[in-house]
């Protein structure tokens, strides 16, 4: 009887050291398709994209930003990646509807799910850009307390962040967001 027991324990035990040397993926939202590509060179081109922008609203005094779903996507995932516990991973921002739609898989403990977080941009009193959260989806994963603070502080430094001092002396006008692409329009003070 006993030379019975151990044989079964022995696979029980196999069997949880497996489901807890696994993460456990609980769903969430699906990502759209198709998937954007991350790389440097999106990446790249955005910084230049931005110092030609800066550069030629420093003569007209208008400056009209353009960024494109895989920019933003590789500018997010790299941004990311340098944090040490990053709010998601793997992100995907699709840029439609009016609307910044941002996918990653989040992780708590040994679950992943994925999580879909919806914002809007706009323009505020000083002409300073203003996102909201406008939904958050993180599977069955709770909604981790101060997302809204978060996800907006973070956009707003890496906004400040990329343009640089010029971002002080930058008034916006408008932000649409339409067919995979965000326009930003403003003029310098």
């Amino acid at each position: 009887m006993n030379t019975r027991k151990i044989p079964l324990l022995v696979g029980v035990f196999a069997l949880a050291l497996a489901v807890l040397a696994c993460t456990l993926n609980i769903n969430g939202p699906d990502y759209p398709t198709p998937a954007i590509p991350v790389s440097t060179e999106a990446v790249g081109e955005l910084q230049s994209f931005l110092k030609t922008a800066v550069a030629a609203g420093a003569v007209s005094g208008q400056i009209t930003l353009t960024f494109t779903e895989p920019q933003l996507t590789s500018y997010l995932y790299y941004k990311l990646q340098a944090q040490p516990q990053p709010l998601i991973t793997n992100p995907q921002v699709y840029l439609r509807d009016g609307q910044l739609q941002v996918y990653g898989t989040a992780s708590k403990s040994y679950f992943e799910a994925t999580a879909r977080i919806i914002l809007s941009a706009g323009v505020d009193e000083q002409g300073q850009l203003k996102v909201e959260l406008t939904s958050a989806d993180f599977g069955p994963l709770p909604v981790p307390n101060g997302l809204k603070e978060i996800i907006t502080t973070t956009i707003q430094e890496a906004y400040t962040g990329t343009l640089g001092p010029v971002a002080t002396g930058f008034r916006l006008q408008s932000v649409t967001i339409a067919d995979g692409t965000m326009t930003i329009v403003g003029q310098t003070k």
